[in-house]
């Protein structure tokens, strides 16, 4: 479920849309919030993985010889 953000630049870096997702989930967790840790830290823990797994075959496939015709995964 991307979040697009009309004030917001765009990033054009690979996998920007992912990226920005999971930056949010992880500052958005009890974990940060409430307990002080770090994304990382929390990150670390199992906190948003599906956007963890997501975020990593996206940049999985920047490597895969065959997105040059399939294209990257991720949006």
């Amino acid at each position: 479920m991307p979040k697009y953000y009309e004030e917001k630049e765009e990033d054009g870096r690979a996998c920007a849309g992912v990226r920005e997702d999971l930056r949010q989930c992880l500052l958005e967790t009890p974990c940060v919030i409430q307990e002080g840790k770090s994304p990382r830290q929390c990150l670390k823990e199992g906190h948003c993985k599906s956007l963890q797994v997501s975020f990593f075959e996206c940049k999985r496939s920047m490597l895969d010889a065959r997105a040059r015709f399939r294209g990257r995964k991720g949006y």
